[in-house]
């Protein structure tokens, strides 16, 4: 077994560093170690930006986004279409399709997938607020940008179903998303174009 060769504090350091989506133990242990030795630069700012985001950013209330403000900045600009909106299953996903720039419409964010599996059924998802929002009046428009996975397209076939007696046409993404594939890891061509090509579901 291998000695420890630093405190506990570089140690829980390297802990939560490792927690992050697509670090391990190994990335964690560099990037604590370029942050040590980078800790005027680095590690002083990042800690102060981390205590800022940890006190001040919120959910949006009317469609799931984090930002520093409830509504959001997408929410309360102006020069968005009100018309269109498109429901996402997370956050990630939205910021994935803000960078394409291809729409500038309004979202959702469902907080996930239905996933029988992992017990995640329809109370656990964002669901009765897009309905209200829809049934609301405004909204001409409903585009499911979900992944395509089973699960993405069985939510989808859901959200369909909720909204049927709505007077709203739904669409999807174009087929230019590979099945599997994630909005996240998209490049932002490919994204443009499935919002551009999108069809009704």
């Amino acid at each position: 077994m291998a000695e420890q060769v630093s405190g506990p504090e570089i140690q829980r350091l390297i802990q939560l560093l490792a927690r992050l989506p697509g670090l391990g133990p190994r990335s964690a242990r560099r990037a604590a170690l370029h942050l040590i030795r980078k800790r005027e630069e680095l590690l002083g700012p990042l800690s102060d930006a981390m205590q800022v985001a940890r006190e001040r950013i919120v959910t949006c209330s009317s469609c799931g986004n984090v930002d520093t403000s409830d509504p959001c900045v997408i929410c309360r600009d102006e020069r968005r279409d009100p018309a269109v909106l498109i429901v996402v299953e997370t956050v990630a996903d939205l910021w994935a399709l803000e960078r394409a720039a291809a729409l500038r419409a309004r979202y959702h964010v469902l907080g996930g997938t239905l996933s029988p599996l992992d017990g995640i059924g329809p109370k656990d998802l964002n669901l009765a607020s897009l309905v209200e929002r829809v049934a609301t009046g405004g909204v001409g428009e409903v585009i499911l940008a979900v992944n395509a996975t089973v699960d993405g397209q069985t939510t989808a076939h859901y959200v369909t179903d909720l909204l049927s007696h709505l007077d709203v046409r739904i669409t999807r993404l174009a087929h230019g998303v590979p099945v599997g594939g994630e909005l996240d890891y998209l490049d932002d061509g490919t994204l443009s174009a499935a919002i551009r090509q999108r069809t009704d579901f």
